[in-house]
């Protein structure tokens, strides 16, 4: 049994996490609003108010977490904070997982986000593994086929937890 945490865990991150938890996993998910977590909560969910840019917010979130799914590909808002969260952010919080126990990574690389962003955040995650040895999945199964997407993240995080 592992924490997982999911950044971004709305509709698909709640199908994830219910997954996730059939196969004996804690979830913790995370929402930009209160009305978010309190989704969150009626999922089963264990729901934190976090903004994935504002690192600060989502950094104590990060305790007793094993895995750190990063479930931005369909993200909305301004192209800038877009830009931020699948560059600078990314890169970031991968940093800063080195100095936690977090084991590894699975980053959403398909959705409504420019491809480009996601491409630069798959090659973020991807040096992860070349540059700290952290276990890292990169996952392009396309969101709005929900079976398989599921599928597919589920067993990127299992992929890292027995990395």
């Amino acid at each position: 049994m592992a924490r997982i945490l999911i950044v971004g865990c709305g509709c698909r991150g709640l199908a994830l996490a219910g997954e996730l938890i059939g196969g004996g996993h804690i979830v913790r998910g995370t929402s930009r609003s209160e009305h978010g977590v309190a989704r969150i909560q009626e999922a089963g969910v264990e729901g934190v108010l976090a903004d994935p840019d504002r690192l600060a917010t989502l950094t104590p979130h990060l305790d007793a977490v094993s895995v750190l799914c990063w479930l931005l590909g369909s993200a909305e808002g301004e192209p800038e904070k877009l830009a931020a969260l699948h560059g600078p952010r990314l890169e970031t919080i991968v940093w800063k997982l080195v100095d936690t126990h977090v084991r590894g990574i699975v980053y959403e690389a398909a959705g409504t986000v420019d491809r480009g962003l996601l491409s630069q955040g798959s090659t973020i995650v991807r040096n992860a593994r070349a540059t700290f040895n952290m276990p890292s999945e990169v996952v392009g199964e396309d969101p709005l086929d929900r079976t398989p997407w599921v599928a597919a993240m589920t067993a990127a995080v299992q992929r890292v937890l027995s990395a």
